[in-house]
């Protein structure tokens, strides 16, 4: 399996026109630990200008495959839907001067994933009604990309989209069109969705990453939405800023979290002191009877400038209780009026 922290170390090899290679892609982040280097082999590389060259390189993509974009516009909606493998996944890669731009925030999805082991890289993702959505993945990463001006959400994984990476990403202005919807990351689907998106089960969409993000400012709702149903995921390292929070449909902090067993650490969050909508840094929800619980949450930076706390723990709601969260000590607070947390610090 191809390492979740990757550097995609292909732009000399792209630029130079060969046609397969073999690759030995790692990377390690400040403060992540990454597996052993593996080698991608034989990559096909496949360079694009136009829309329709990017579609039709997309629909016949193969294990292998890199498709280069130049840099540009590439009006349209777009969608990924071949596998790659562990040792193979298809790579979608230029600089953020490749834009995808879907033309109105009213309707659609900029680029759609719907194809495992695929590899987004460096791109631009812009006027969509959603940014990026992710239906039903594993391993993919979506790795230094902007995403800017959607009608909701920036970056979606959904239905049953599971050891998935989001990392060093900008998201910017989401919800132009529908701010309670602007999540700049949404995780799962909420219980109201599940018939539609996971067969009225709980969505599943366990075990994902979100490291070292830039989301906001002019994010409506939360920077993330971490939902009931899903289990397991690690957000860390990632930067917040809730300038043009708007505080529609309870987004009032950086992250709602509704799923089980997340880290959240060595993030650090910024809210402007005439924020009004903003009240609590991070809050802990219980949306659905047994979700929202054995959280874990480690030295995040919080300058709150605002009514409510760091860390929020709501510790009972109309659905249930909210059990096992732990804050340890090395959590820090600026300006939140009502404390670091309201449940008793770990050590």
């Amino acid at each position: 399996m191809i390492s979740p922290i990757i550097n995609i170390a292909i732009s000399a090899l792209l630029l130079s026109g060969c046609s397969s290679k073999n690759i030995t892609t790692n990377e390690t982040k400040p403060g992540t630990v990454s597996p052993p280097p593996v080698t991608v082999q034989s990559v096909r590389v496949i360079g694009v200008a136009t829309a329709t060259e990017l579609k039709n390189a997309l629909s016949a993509a193969k294990p292998g495959d890199s498709i280069v974009l130049k840099d540009g516009i590439y009006s349209g909606k777009f969608v990924i839907s071949n596998n790659g493998t562990g040792e193979q996944p298809v790579f979608v890669t230029g600089s953020k001067n490749a834009i995808l731009d879907a033309g109105s925030t009213a309707t659609g999805y900029v680029l759609q994933i719907k194809g495992s082991y695929n590899i987004v890289k460096g791109i631009t993702i812009q006027n969509g009604l959603k940014g990026i959505m992710a239906d039903a993945v594993t391993n993919v990463i979506i790795d230094g990309v902007t995403v800017t001006n959607t009608g909701e959400e920036g970056i979606h994984l959904r239905s049953f989209s599971s050891n998935n990476t989001i990392q060093n990403c900008t998201i910017t202005h989401t919800g132009k069109k529908t701010p309670d919807y602007g999540e700049g990351i949404y995780i799962g689907s909420a219980k109201n969705n599940w018939e539609k998106y996971s067969d009225g089960k709980p969505d599943n969409s366990d075990n994902n990453k979100v490291l070292n993000n830039s989301i906001g400012p002019f994010v409506a709702a939360e920077c993330i939405d971490i939902k009931e149903g899903t289990t397991g995921g690690l957000i860390k390292g990632n930067r917040f800023n809730s300038e043009g929070i708007t505080g529609a449909n309870g987004g009032d902090s950086w992250i709602d979290v509704k799923g089980n067993n997340y880290v959240i650490e060595e993030n650090t969050g910024y809210n402007p002191q005439d924020n009004a909508a903003f009240i609590d840094g991070y809050q802990v929800n219980c949306a659905y009877p047994g979700w929202g619980n054995n959280n874990v949450f480690r030295n995040n930076k919080s300058e709150v400038n605002a009514s409510g706390y760091a860390i929020n723990v709501r510790l009972k709601s109309s659905q249930g209780e909210v059990t096992g969260t732990v804050v340890y000590a090395g959590n820090t607070a600026v300006g939140a009026a009502k404390g670091i947390t309201n449940i008793t610090i770990t050590p």
